[in-house]
């Protein structure tokens, strides 16, 4: 294999899905016995990376100035792998791409003008210029080859994982700060886009305030996102971001994680709650039937009187709750970051010399 540099960009940004991937990849990838190694290469401003590898800071900019002007002419012979949406159209085919979904074109509405207009053309491009393209689900591969034109056998999948939420012990002190009690609240986790459904939750939440419970709502904004509205009434309770160790905690008491998106191309959240055996409701949507398997109980998103249903038929049945935890231990088993690192390895492998 030819010598390998990974784009840095990711290192410091504000964390989210796109950063939670690029992190953990890159933690499993440096830890593969035997793996070959890539060079980190680190805009000048970036914090220092825990990771280990060799690195090597380029230019003087920052953000997308960097990526694309600077960014490839350090490359000198090495093949570059990009896991967060974006990379320099100058790389050519010399390098590998992880496009998380086509949220773009599919939910255009979750996002700004600017940010949807640039991730268009820079994914086309980056097509045509023909970069190896990769994706984290089947489904998100079969949309994205439909809108850039392209057989989906052109594009290679590397999974992701939610080990990492069992790295820190559980903050029970969010418990208290928010007054909640274990078992006595449902749980979302999810950003204020579109897509992600936040408003569709107003029958559960109704449930939730009828039978003396609570829905906790973990999650922010940014300006990349746009149009959602969040769930309203006297059950809801909003968090907005918590630390790693405060989710764990959150998962492991809650009564059940509800996952309302109707458009993903992995879905992070549910893959989290089963490694802290936090039963999952989820919308049959997006990749969530892919990833989740037969570890969901499932609604349609376009129907809230469905995940009212599901949620009373989680309160009300006995055994389902312990039924989900075990079938989502077994989920999150076959969805492992090291299994990730080694997918994107074999994929690096197959398309070079």
């Amino acid at each position: 294999m030819m010598p390998l540099a990974l784009n840095g960009r990711f290192v410091g940004q504000r964390f989210s899905g796109v950063q939670r991937f690029a992190t953990e990849i890159t933690g499993a990838w440096a830890a593969l016995p035997g793996a070959p190694l890539p060079t980190l290469l680190l805009p000048a401003a970036a914090p220092a990376p825990p990771w280990g590898l060799p690195s090597q800071r380029v230019g003087a900019r920052g953000g997308q100035l960097w990526e694309q002007a600077e960014l490839p002419r350090a490359l000198a012979g090495r093949f570059l792998v990009n896991l967060g949406n974006t990379a320099p159209l100058l790389a050519g085919r010399r390098q590998a791409v992880v496009i998380h979904d086509a949220g773009v074109f599919d939910t255009p509405e979750s996002y700004s003008r600017a940010f949807r207009t640039w991730y268009r053309l820079l994914h086309r491009g980056l097509a045509w210029r023909g970069a190896l393209l990769l994706t984290v689900s089947a489904f998100s591969r079969g949309r994205i080859a439909h809108h850039l034109g392209l057989d989906p056998a052109r594009i290679g999948v590397v999974g992701e994982g939610g080990e990492h939420i069992l790295r820190q012990p559980a903050d029970l002190a969010v418990l208290a700060k928010y007054g909640l009690e274990p078992g006595r609240y449902a749980l979302n986790v999810g950003n204020k886009a579109a897509h992600k459904n936040l408003g569709g939750q107003g029958a559960a939440a109704a449930l939730l305030a009828a039978r003396g419970l609570k829905l906790a709502a973990v999650g922010g904004g940014g300006a990349v996102f746009a149009g959602a509205e969040a769930a309203q009434g006297a059950a809801v309770v909003p968090l907005g971001r918590v630390s790693d160790a405060e989710l764990r905690a959150l998962y492991e008491n809650a009564l059940c994680l509800i996952f309302p998106s109707r458009y993903e191309g992995f879905g992070l959240p549910p893959m989290e709650a089963f490694n802290c055996r936090c039963p999952v409701l989820a919308a049959r949507a997006g990749s969530l039937p892919e990833v989740c398997g037969d570890a969901a109980l499932w609604f349609d998103p376009a129907h809230p009187a469905t995940l009212a249903e599901a949620l009373a038929q989680l309160l009300d049945q006995p055994g389902l709750a312990e039924t989900l935890r075990a079938r989502g231990t077994e989920q999150a088993a076959r969805y492992t970051w090291p299994n990730g690192a080694r997918a994107l390895l074999r994929h690096l492998e197959a398309c070079m010399p």
